[in-house]
């Protein structure tokens, strides 16, 4: 195992975590390809960030994630024409998220949009949830499924004689 590999890991297992001068928390809004994501600040500013190659195959995000981002050099950048502002230092894991939210450095935008979330699911009322549950007993909230194209329907071989003799039993 490669050196920088290790390094990594060894960064994942550690709880605590202290931001360095020029470094802060964002939220991952959306992955854009080619090791660039859309990423929110703590002021609610949209920027481009760099996701290291270093990160590939050992760390993944999703939407709704949250890096560490060194965004000491954003102005410079920015002004120099170039879309992407800042590289993701590190990702954070639940464990880090759930210290850091109780931690003065967790941005308070971001503290407003997992409490809002969380409190949203848990006022639901009980009583409609029980109602559903016991109607959608076979749906479990899926949508209803669509005809396979890609497959030949069956054909419904009638000969005339069936069809006529039917519609004689019918009068």
């Amino acid at each position: 195992m490669k050196g920088g590999r290790k390094n990594l890991k060894r960064a994942v297992e550690e709880d605590s975590l202290t931001l360095k001068d020029g470094h802060s928390i964002m939220q991952v809004l959306s992955l854009r390809g080619s090791n660039l994501i859309e990423i929110m600040d703590g002021q609610g500013e949209k920027s481009l960030a760099l996701f290291p190659a270093k990160f590939q195959k050992s760390m993944w995000i999703k939407r709704g994630s949250f890096v560490v981002v060194d965004a000491s050099g954003k102005e410079k950048v920015l002004e120099s024409g170039s879309k992407v502002g800042c590289i993701v230092s590190q990702v954070l894991f639940y464990e880090q998220v759930r210290v850091l939210k109780k931690s003065p450095e967790w941005p308070e935008i971001f503290k407003s949009t997992v409490s809002d979330g969380c409190h949203a699911s848990l006022q639901g009322d009980t009583s409609q949830q029980e109602e559903n549950e016991l109607d959608s007993s076979d749906d479990d909230g899926l949508p209803p499924l669509e005809a396979n194209t890609n497959r030949m329907k069956p054909v419904d071989w009638k000969s005339d004689t069936e069809s006529n003799s039917d519609s004689d039993t019918d009068s």
